[in-house]
């Protein structure tokens, strides 16, 4: 990502989290609405099962120990999975417009390897393409120029597209919630709106809401964003919520953070560290990309001294990154500690801080890599709650 799109990036989070936004009137409508999407063409959907599409990529890992000794991890799809997953992307569009097309660009189809297409070892994969805010109108707002945009066309396609999954899709399976940032906005509003107090809310295995501010009273679980789905705090529990927003240990959230803080003093912002869902620190079992795009406008270091060519997408580094839910006087959140080692050939830092002009912006924390950092303890979540699922269904 160039550094505008990056600041774009964050100018979305905290626009998508402003509660003027939420409570703002959508933009005026043209003479004619939108056309409603058609879910039942296959060309709606990013990812769904049977398919070659993208979420069948290569999603190898380089595994560096701390001794510098590299190993190769294969992934494998398990096309007879037990239960779904449904992922709604974040901000990503290079669209020109205020809202998306639907056609998958590259940005599209990036994010779907970063975030999600790993989930397919425990789930049928479903991911359909919805008309988002744009980076392009983001960055308009940044330049003080608004442009036209619908801020509840890209909500009602996620909704369709929802229903039509349960229509012809579902057909009683369990099914995981996924999103990060903007997705996870909108899949806040789908789980109020659409499915708690509602028959779909007996599917919900859990939702993963990564990058994102959902509300809880203070020493409770339930009763902020959502009335009946609690947070999860063992493995095996489903129907309720995981949420994070993650920052570093060197590096907490300011008093102008766009995460871990929620309107109301008697509110908070939920944090469930996917690590350790009872509490505590724990290791995180990261996949970092070994690119630069979608992480941060930095490149990443060399992941071990003397440098070896890695030629797989992702690596992995055992022992590297631990995190726990703390709290500061400014929010609550993941905190990351990465534990760097001089003596050993490892790379001792990784990256994913938004950078503009040079300097990290500290009130963005990792956002964009909330997703990599937790994305093998997530995976491990989800198959304890998919056999959980199995078992009681």
């Amino acid at each position: 990502m160039s550094r505008i799109e990056l600041i774009a990036v964050a100018a979305a989070c905290s626009l998508l989290a402003s509660s003027s936004f939420a409570q703002a009137p959508a933009s005026k409508p043209a003479a004619e609405p939108p056309a409603a999407n058609d879910y039942a063409k296959p060309e709606t959907w990013l990812c769904r099962p049977g398919r070659d599409d993208a979420c069948t990529v290569d999603l190898s890992t380089t595994v560096i120990a701390a001794d510098g000794t590299l190993s190769k991890e294969a992934f494998s799809a398990n096309p007879q999975a037990p239960i779904d997953c449904f992922y709604v992307y974040p901000t990503v569009s290079r669209d020109i417009t205020g809202n998306s097309d639907m056609n998958a660009g590259p940005e599209e189809n990036a994010v779907i390897r970063a975030q999600f297409a790993r989930f397919g070892s425990q789930c049928r994969l479903y991911a359909p393409l919805y008309r988002q805010i744009t980076l392009t109108a983001l960055q308009s707002m940044i330049a003080g120029k608004m442009m036209p945009m619908d801020r509840n066309l890209g909500y009602n396609d996620v909704v369709d597209a929802w229903n039509y999954y349960l229509e012809h899709d579902n057909k009683g399976r369990g099914v995981v919630l996924i999103g990060h940032s903007q997705g996870s906005s909108v899949l806040t509003q789908l789980i109020a709106r659409e499915i708690e107090g509602k028959p779909a809310q007996s599917k919900i295995i859990s939702a993963v809401l990564m990058g994102w501010n959902v509300a809880v009273p203070v020493g409770k679980d339930v009763g902020g964003s959502f009335k009946s789905m609690p947070l999860c705090h063992e493995a095996a529990q489903t129907g309720c919520v995981i949420s994070y927003a993650s920052f570093r240990s060197t590096l907490p959230p300011p008093a102008n953070t766009r995460f871990a803080k929620v309107p109301g003093d008697s509110m908070l912002a939920a944090c469930t560290n996917p690590a350790a869902l009872r509490g505590g620190s724990a290791e995180l079992h990261s996949y970092l990309s070994t690119a630069r795009a979608g992480n941060s406008s930095l490149e990443p270091p060399p992941w071990v001294t003397p440098a070896q060519p890695i030629d797989t997408p992702f690596v992995s580094t055992p022992g590297l990154i631990s995190a726990e839910c703390v709290s500061n006087e400014h929010g609550t959140y993941l905190e990351v500690t990465v534990h760097g080692d001089p003596k050993d050939p490892r790379a001792d830092e990784i990256v994913g801080d938004v950078v503009a002009g040079g300097k990290v912006q500290a009130d963005w924390g990792l956002h964009l890599i909330d997703a990599n950092l937790a994305m093998g303890n997530l995976i491990d979540v989800v198959a304890q709650q998919s056999k959980t699922w199995v078992a009681t269904h």
